[in-house]
C-alpha cells in the first residue's frame, strides 16, 4: 500500500479580472484646459477582500486620484479593478498576503491602464502611475493592526 501524501500542495489560479467600477470627472471642462498647466496629483489606494466560497476570493482594488491645478479641481478617477481568485491548502498565515499583496500586484497593471486611458480620453496629458510595493503596504497595514489591537488591550 502506497503512502499517502498527508501534505497537499498549494493550489493559486486567477479565474477572472475585470474593472468592477470606475469614475471620471472633470467638474471644471472646459474652462480648466485654457488654464496654465500645474498639476498637483493625490493618488490613494484600498484593497477588500470578499471570500466568495470555501478555496474561492473576489479581491478588488481600489485607485483614486484627483488632480488640482491652481486652486482647482482638473479631474478625479477612481477604478476599482477586480479579480476572482482560487487560493487552496493555503494556511491562514499565508492567505494573508496572498490576498492583500500577492493579488493587489497582479490587478494593478489594470488599474494603471484603465486610470491612463481615462485621463488620456479626457482630454488631460497621459499620467502614468509608478509601481507599488504592495509588499510593504501590507507590511505597514499589518503593523498598525497589531498596533490598534495593543491599543485596546491596554486601555480596558
Amino acid at each position: 500500500m502506497a503512502e499517502e501524501n498527508l501534505t497537499q500542495e498549494k493550489q493559486f489560479s486567477i479565474q477572472k479580472v475585470y474593472t468592477k467600477d470606475l469614475s471620471f470627472e472633470t467638474p471644471n471642462a472646459p474652462k480648466i484646459f485654457r488654464e496654465k498647466w500645474e498639476p498637483v496629483v493625490d493618488f490613494n489606494l484600498g484593497t477588500k477582500v470578499d471570500k466568495l466560497e470555501n478555496t474561492i476570493y473576489e479581491v478588488t482594488l481600489t485607485v483614486t486620484i484627483t488632480v488640482k491645478s491652481g486652486d482647482q479641481n482638473a479631474y478625479l478617477v477612481e477604478v476599482n479593478q477586480a479579480g476572482v481568485f482560487t487560493l487552496e491548502n493555503f494556511t491562514e498565515q499565508e492567505l494573508g498576503p496572498m490576498l492583500g499583496s500577492f493579488c493587489p500586484n497582479i490587478l494593478f497593471p489594470y488599474a494603471r491602464e484603465v486610470v491612463s486611458d481615462l485621463i488620456t480620453k479626457g482630454g488631460f496629458p497621459q499620467l502614468l502611475l509608478a509601481p507599488v510595493n504592495f509588499d510593504a503596504l501590507y507590511g505597514q497595514h499589518q503593523q498598525q493592526m497589531q498596533q490598534q489591537a495593543a491599543g485596546s488591550k491596554t486601555i480596558n
